[in-house]
């Protein structure tokens, strides 16, 4: 890069290949998706949420404050790739450290454009200075379509069970990990919940080995379809368990009580989005990150709350079996801290065991 070249290219579905800036060199394929916000770029580059797919941001300038461990959602970059209009020196380091390829001056609002009016699309990027155009149509033609990423959840889930926050004073919480972020076992940490994380295959049995007084799903890549071990879960746990989740949770939960989820044409990525509560009829502004949503909830869920730019189910809920489930991220790392009432609402179905946790919330 010493002398200007371009050294990088990105093929997109259809056949076109933009020349970039190559930051960090690699060849890799992806689904390409696009998040709107110009905050929060550490938090959404290990969101496990991002994996198989190649992460555009829409903001022009990614990396203005730096890079700051404590705000990673996982323990790695999760994305296959970055792609930017303009990327600082220490975004670019801690992503050549991760050995994750990122490029950067491409108009990105177009590539937006383009993601938003044809779908989310299958691309492939080449960075590194012998990079061609053939060698990204080459990684484009080889990239899988996210449906067919059956084993999704085996890449980002914990290898083993583990508990945090053992001595707290509040409920007992199952959380099934389908690759969740970090700040969701926070927030329930932080209301004095003991979490106990399991991976993803978790079953009935393991679950009743921990007598948890709730089963929360977590946020996760990919088709909820290909969750079978976590719909079989949730199947068996309704009416032994109050139910939670969040994100991919929420399409887990529907798919096991009879409902059906469809793949969205782009998704909802970033920290804009509005949802209205239907009781209330409160809007909030909502961190989100999903190509998947609820079609048909079954005759089991009520739908609570829905996305005032499109109408699509953002809230789940049912009173008789005690299930609660939100699309979107209400832990808000990064976004807006409008739905973190979700978690106190969560706890508060272990009847009355989130009492103690309540007071936690509130110093």
């Amino acid at each position: 890069m010493s002398d200007g070249t371009t050294d990088a290219y990105v093929a997109v579905e259809g056949g076109q290949v933009i020349e970039a800036r190559g930051r960090v060199p690699g060849r890799t394929n992806g689904e390409l998706v696009f998040t709107t916000a110009y905050t929060g770029y550490e938090e959404s580059l290990t969101d496990p949420s991002y994996a198989e797919q190649i992460l555009t941001f829409s903001y022009p300038l990614i990396g203005n404050y730096g890079v700051r461990a404590e705000r990673f959602e996982s323990d790695r970059v999760q994305p296959e790739a970055m792609v930017a209009r303009e990327l600082t020196d220490d975004v670019a380091e801690w992503l050549a450290e991760e050995g994750v390829p990122a490029v950067d001056h491409i108009d990105t609002r177009d590539l937006v454009v383009d993601i938003r009016e044809e779908g989310a699309m299958a691309c492939g990027i080449a960075v590194g200075d012998d990079a061609t155009p053939e060698d990204a149509l080459a990684e484009l033609e080889a990239c899988v379509p996210m449906s067919d990423h059956t084993d999704i959840g085996a890449q980002v889930t914990v290898e083993e069970a583990s508990v945090h926050n053992a001595d707290g004073e509040g409920p007992d919480v199952a959380l099934v990990d389908c690759g969740a972020k970090r700040s969701i076992r926070n927030s329930l940490v932080e209301r004095g919940a003991t979490v106990h994380t399991l991976p993803y295959d978790a079953t009935i049995e393991d679950v009743e080995a921990l007598d948890p007084d709730l089963l929360f799903i977590s946020n996760g890549p990919g088709d909820p379809a290909n969750f079978d071990a976590a719909i079989d879960l949730v199947e068996a746990a309704i009416d032994e368990y109050p139910i939670a989740g969040i994100c991919l949770g929420q399409q887990i939960v529907a798919e096991a009580v009879g409902g059906e989820t469809e793949k969205m044409a782009f998704g909802h990525r970033g920290v804009n989005q509005p949802v209205m509560d239907l009781r209330t009829d409160k809007v909030v502004m909502t961190t989100q990150n999903h190509g998947y949503s609820v079609a048909e909830p079954g005759d089991v869920l009520e739908v609570t709350q829905i996305n005032v730019n499109d109408r699509t189910p953002e809230g789940l809920e049912s009173e008789e079996h005690e299930i609660i489930t939100r699309q979107y991220h209400p832990e808000a790392h990064p976004g807006p801290h409008d739905s973190l009432s979700f978690f106190d609402d969560v706890l508060a179905l272990t009847d009355g065991a989130a009492a103690d946790a309540g007071a936690v919330a509130d110093d």
